[in-house]
């Protein structure tokens, strides 16, 4: 049975499935999954942890260290708020031992995905985040989901993650505990010199203009005021009603420069740049990671890197 099951797995592979599941036979791929994955694990093996997204599983991985393993269903540089699942991510998170999510309505696609896997616990990684609301479009009074992107909310992901690695692998506990304090400690020493880099933008150009209102929590915890294209990526991004609104905002407090973010087309920035004179300043890192010889490897590389390519777009 098990060869006929991977056989079925390798022909699905790479077959997308429309968001939300259409088809009926859902559950009983599932269970049969679950037949076949679900046993405990020996002794000797690791923990089996998937995420929804790369930056959690980075996270996650700085406080497992050796003791587990983390994998995530979405690839760097993906766009994380509408992923299409496929039969192997189905397939691959019921062999999890633990799934992490990120909550606060950032995986619009999980809630359907979670009901097509059998007896796998989960974790939301940003609960007891306080989170700041979605203040327009059809999401208004929504939390906005990018709480990573403050430094003093990822202490609290690491403590999740903690908690919930001892909860299901408590032979591993001590590891797990002494890995999350020294990366706890590591994200605590971003905070002054990311605000010391910020702080030379000068007072009336303060203002953070990017294409998603991904910034929202670095934008509160660095002093910038966010002005953006869309508040949180959907099907509408870029439309002439939302890129002529940031034109007219950028003319109107003489903001110099605008960035565009990495999983999103960057022509909408381009153009208000073209058409208001401010500099397009290039790219920042809010959603995924990239890949190992990319410039965001890592959740501290991509703070540092989006913080920098900020300040540098303010003082050229």
């Amino acid at each position: 049975m098990f060869t006929a099951f991977q056989g079925c797995l390798k022909t699905m592979r790479n077959t997308r499935l429309p968001f939300p599941f259409p088809f009926s036979a859902a559950p009983l791929f599932a269970a049969l999954l679950a037949l076949l994955f679900g046993f405990s694990l020996p002794a000797t093996a690791k923990l089996k942890v998937v995420t929804t997204f790369t930056i959690i599983q980075d996270i996650a991985q700085h406080v497992a260290g050796d003791a587990a393993t983390v994998d995530s269903i979405t690839k760097p540089g993906a766009e994380i708020h509408d992923y299409q699942p496929t039969p192997r991510d189905i397939a691959k998170t019921q062999s999890a031992n633990l799934i992490l999510w990120n909550g606060l309505n950032l995986e619009r696609w999980f809630s359907r995905f979670f009901e097509n896997i059998q007896g796998v616990p989960s974790a939301v990684v940003s609960e007891g985040v306080v989170p700041l609301a979605i203040s327009e479009g059809p999401y208004n009074g929504n939390p906005n989901p990018h709480a990573w992107m403050s430094p003093h909310n990822a202490l609290i992901y690491i403590e999740n993650i903690r908690a919930a690695l001892v909860k299901y692998d408590p032979d591993n506990a001590e590891t797990y505990n002494r890995n999350a304090k020294n990366y706890a400690a590591q994200i605590m020493a971003l905070d002054q010199p990311l605000r010391a880099r910020l702080n030379n933008i000068p007072a009336e150009h303060r203002w953070l203009v990017t294409s998603e209102g991904a910034f929202s929590y670095l934008a509160r915890d660095y002093g910038l005021k966010e002005l953006y294209l869309w508040p949180i990526n959907a099907d509408e991004q870029g439309t002439p009603q939302q890129v002529r609104h940031v034109i007219d905002a950028v003319r109107q407090h003489q903001i110099p420069v605008v960035f565009s973010e990495s999983t999103v087309s960057d022509k909408p920035a381009r153009q208000i740049s073209k058409e208001t004179g401010a500099r397009y300043g290039g790219v920042l890192y809010v959603d995924s990671l990239s890949t190992q010889d990319g410039p965001v490897p890592d959740y501290i590389s991509l703070l540092k890197t989006t913080v920098d390519t900020i300040a540098k777009g303010f003082n050229q």
